[in-house]
């Protein structure tokens, strides 16, 4: 049985979330001044902070010693050690007296397969501290540059560090045209149905996916995926998922079949191309449409739980679980159908969507996306996903793109 994961504001987990850790977990205390993760060392831990405070550093090439954040009670670090054997990017040590719950990466793997709601969460949560260690990256790259091309005459050094980073411009840019053949230019348009979509990526190349694609004179099927990587690396991974996607949906309208054979598709690379298999996944939501009945059948693997709304009624997530896809073996799917009627709006939406943030750090939440949803279904046919997308740009501002923005919208056409 899986349990719904929160998050407050502040990045500390809700008390329900922390019992549960808390009964699979060893509990410690640490005086001040110790350091519990070591950058650069390989280890196997993830901590909650149950009391006292902690200071994550990093140490810059230059020797100095970065502080990237404090931590308190219910705040979490040391994710990364769960999925993957490599180094510790940070070191994180004790101000105070300090009380923390340890969690083995051999005890994840067992809750992986008892609370996947809650696996995914903390699978999140390195995602999130990948990307803002990766704008950390990019913003001391920057000023690197900067300091190098001042002194272009003097340093000849300087040079090849230009000319290697316009190199790799170069290629995320063939990258991202790579990409972007990859997505329909174009969706399906129907009596009764039409479909929607939007793609922003928060760099030149991103890890979304999506299409709406015709099985048959009855049937449509819909996709909207993340790849669990940035750069190139995503768009490469990308295009093969995709390709699993729609070989397979010719061969069969169950999406639970379908999404089955693309997992074993996944697993097979992963064991033969280095830089996946534990280093990179998949969440997808995969959907058939019978458009004569408006029956729709889905499988839903780890995604963000799609919208809901019927004319004058509150929207409503989809159900279903399911765990990611690509990376380790024991999947499990269960097959869901609803019936879209006439009036009905369903808003298909990649994490991105709800992680945005605002100048002031605060996301934009699901609730948000629901309001914003029935705002825009008073809108005209048409223009409704214009609308979230409205919302969701004013809400960010001036603020950098946290993420991939991606929305497939379904309208039942009203009659």
């Amino acid at each position: 049985m899986t349990t719904p994961v929160q998050e407050k504001g502040d990045g500390s987990l809700d008390p329900h979330t922390l019992s549960i850790l808390r009964s699979i977990a060893t509990t410690r205390s640490y005086p001040a001044d110790t350091p519990l993760t070591h950058q650069g060392k390989t280890e196997s831990t993830f901590y909650v902070l149950e009391s006292g405070c902690a200071v994550v550093m990093r140490r810059l090439e230059d020797g100095q010693e970065q502080v990237l954040a404090t931590l308190g009670p219910r705040q979490t670090f040391g994710e990364m050690a769960l999925l993957d054997d490599n180094p510790r990017l940070a070191t994180v040590k004790t101000l105070t007296e300090t009380t923390v719950l340890e969690i083995t990466a051999e005890q994840f793997r067992d809750l992986l397969a008892e609370d996947p709601d809650l696996a995914l969460h903390i699978t999140r949560r390195v995602l999130a501290n990948l990307r803002r260690l990766d704008q950390l990256a990019i913003r001391d790259l920057r000023t690197k540059n900067e300091l190098l091309e001042q002194a272009y005459l003097e340093l000849q050094a300087a040079q090849l560090v230009l000319v290697e980073k316009k190199r790799l411009e170069r290629e995320m840019e063939l990258a991202a045209e790579m990409q972007k053949s990859l997505l329909p230019a174009v969706l399906p348009v129907y009596d009764e149905f039409r479909f929607y979509s939007y793609l922003a990526p928060a760099r030149h190349v991103g890890g979304d996916l999506f299409d709406v694609r015709a099985i048959d004179d009855e049937h449509v099927a819909l996709l909207i995926a993340d790849v669990a990587d940035k750069g190139v690396h995503a768009a490469l991974l990308m295009a093969v998922t995709r390709t699993l996607f729609f070989q397979e949906a010719l061969r069969s309208l169950s999406p639970r079949d379908v999404v089955y054979a693309v997992h074993r598709g996944l697993m097979s690379i992963g064991g033969n191309v280095e830089g996946y298999g534990m280093d990179a996944f998949v969440t997808a939501f995969y959907a058939v449409l019978h458009r004569p009945t408006g029956t729709l059948t889905y499988v839903r693997a780890a995604q963000d739980r799609p919208i809901w709304l019927r004319p004058d009624e509150a929207p409503r997530l989809l159900t279903g679980d399911g765990r990611f896809l690509g990376m380790i073996d024991g999947l499990e799917l269960q097959e869901h159908q609803i019936t879209l009627q006439s009036g009905d709006l369903l808003l298909l939406y990649s994490d991105g969507v709800t992680d945005q943030r605002n100048d002031s750090d605060e996301p934009f939440g699901l609730g948000r996306l629901k309001d914003s949803l029935v705002a825009a279904a008073k809108q005209p046919p048409g223009t409704q996903l214009a609308g979230v997308t409205r919302e969701i740009d004013q809400w960010r501002g001036t603020a950098s793109a946290f993420d991939d923005v991606t929305m497939v919208l379904v309208e039942a056409v009203a009659a």
